[in-house]
């Protein structure tokens, strides 16, 4: 049986050397990539000029900046940096079809039998480290038989015999205690990566796993940092410590975890390379032989398109959810216009409908040489089968089909003003009067069935309370101002009290309980009025509505 190999790629600079590749090298000082952690600005990736600055990552943000003023900073993108983490998994599919992505910053990878056809093993790691060269990026190897074991050794090789700051070092005792004790040595916080070493990656023999990561840190385990930092305080600071130990006693002492993860590393307890899952891809291409800029001309290439692309969602059966069209013009530029759905949709028929209302607008420039079409969101479509009396199924294919409808309109509006300017209100189980209803998007949810209607009259118009000039006292008052207008009451209707919710701190209600009247005056307004008895703000009389 063929012995199972792996190789970890390590990118320790990725988030930092990608922000520097879209810069296209105009940027030549030290620069670092800047997260928020626990409402501090700090330092979490930079590039190979920051380091040799004296710069660390996971320090203060302000602390690098009066160190190095003239670091340049771009903040943290993590969606930008997991997406181009997949363009690396896939690019490095050359090496290997077993592949996995070890987020944020690593690959995985099940080489065996694959590194003859590169000509060995130290072939292939140095091939792959000068291929992400060439792309910009630093990247350090390493090959074990276990996922574990090549893991740590492409993290922490080169950092045998460096121990972590367990808390207890003697540079913090008094002048007269250290003169007596033996030297102890600290370098680092668990989890804090080192100043990179050049030329540390490494391949373990196969069988020499304890020889190769005996040395290293127990951090190596990927061990949460309190955990390394508990292991180093009882004097456990590098993983061949941790190996003869009883199994039971370290699991009783520090958990589960320990064990599991020394167990993985040694290849005692398997743990294979998970590939990633490859999404199919719902697109379709045409490269045309001329340049074409028509309308007519645009819309053939639409309809040579939409039948291979239906085909294929109608083959996975699902239905397109939004469409992109995408145009390559003859001057290199992207052009894209995109429509959404209210419902899967997997018809020539409604999707080329809604694109026909996209065609008109597009800037052609001076030609267009390719037109793809994708549907980059899709959900599966349901087939639904009636069963039972004759007409209960046609009445509801009949109301399935007016739904349809709907959202069919739904959706050719919103290829004009956009999906998200379409809304609909659905009840919400609330007693305050501006809290009775929610605006949901009409595009992704369904009719409201069974509207309650309230207990009380409530008015057509509702805006939020408006300071009435009024008595402070909670009885109707004859006369009131308001809006610069002087009203007569001639008849009022109440009241009706509504109390805050106790649960949340709305700062409209901070007013307190109020009272609820319905006034008409003398001049014809039905009015909506309210008594706020008063809370955390003053009590008075406020307009919050118009019964027209």
């Amino acid at each position: 049986m063929m012995q199972k190999r792996i190789l970890s790629i390590w990118f320790p600079r990725l988030a930092a050397e990608r922000a520097l590749r879209c810069q296209r090298g105009t940027i030549c000082s030290p620069f670092a990539i800047a997260a928020e952690k626990r409402g501090m600005q700090i330092l979490s990736s930079l590039s190979e000029n920051a380091e040799r600055e004296g710069l660390r990552p996971g320090q203060p943000l302000r602390d690098a900046q009066a160190i190095c003023p003239e670091l340049i900073t771009r903040p943290a993108d993590p969606p930008g940096d997991a997406a181009f983490l997949s363009c690396l998994r896939r690019w490095a599919e050359r090496y290997s079809p077993w592949i996995a992505e070890e987020r944020p910053d690593g690959l995985l990878i099940n080489i065996t039998g694959c590194a003859h056809l590169f000509g060995g093993e130290n072939a292939l790691l140095r091939q792959a480290e000068h291929d992400y060269a060439e792309m910009g990026l630093t990247a350090r190897g390493a090959i074990a038989d276990t996922l574990g074991a090549a893991w740590a050794l492409s993290r922490f090789a080169g950092m045998a015999g460096q121990p972590v700051h367990c808390g207890n070092a003697i540079e913090q005792e008094a002048r007269a205690t250290r003169s007596r004790a033996a030297k102890k040595q600290w370098n680092r916080k668990p989890g804090t990566k080192p100043a990179l070493a050049s030329n540390t990656s490494a391949i373990a023999p196969p069988g020499k796993i304890r020889e190769a990561i005996g040395p290293l840190p127990v951090s190596a385990l990927r061990l949460p940092d309190e955990t390394s930092l508990q292991l180093a305080r009882l004097g456990l600071r590098t993983v061949d410590k941790l190996i003869d130990l009883p199994r039971a006693s370290l699991a009783r002492r520090f958990g589960q975890d320990v064990a599991r993860r020394l167990d993985q590393a040694m290849g005692i307890q398997p743990e294979p390379v998970s590939p990633a899952h490859h999404e199919k891809p719902f697109a379709a291409r045409l490269t045309l032989p001329e340049p074409i800029g028509l309308s007519k001309d645009i819309l053939a290439s639409i309809d040579r398109l939409l039948p291979p692309l239906c085909h294929r969602l109608r083959k996975a059966e699902r239905g397109a959810r939004k469409i992109k069209l995408e145009f390559r013009r003859v001057d290199n530029r992207n052009i894209t216009a995109e429509i959404g759905f209210a419902r899967p949709v997997d018809s020539e028929g409604t999707i080329r409908t809604l694109l026909a209302l996209k065609v008109p607008g597009i800037d052609v420039g001076f030609g267009i040489d390719i037109v793809r079409l994708s549907a980059p969101v899709t959900e599966p479509v349901h087939f639904i089968q009636h069963k039972g009396h004759l007409d209960v199924a046609a009445e509801i294919g009949s109301n399935l089909a007016a739904g349809a409808e709907v959202k069919d309109l739904i959706a050719r509006i919103g290829a004009r003003t956009g999906l998200e300017a379409i809304t609909r209100r659905h009840s919400a189980n609330s007693n305050i009067p501006e809290k009775t209803s929610t605006v949901m998007a009409a595009a992704w949810s369904e009719p409201e069935n069974g509207w309650k209607p309230p207990t009380n009259m409530r008015p057509a118009f509702l805006f939020p309370p408006e300071p009435v000039a009024a008595p402070d006292r909670p009885v109707p008052p004859k006369r009131f101002r308001w809006r610069r207008r002087e009203f007569v009451n001639s008849s009022a209707t109440g009241p009706e009290r509504i109390a805050p919710e106790w649960w949340l701190d709305d700062p409209n209600w901070r007013s307190g309980t109020r009272d609820y009247w319905r006034m008409e005056t003398t001049s014809g307004e039905r009015l909506w009025l309210f008594y706020a008895h008063g809370g955390l703000n003053a009590s008075g009389w406020f307009c919050q509505g118009d019964f027209g």
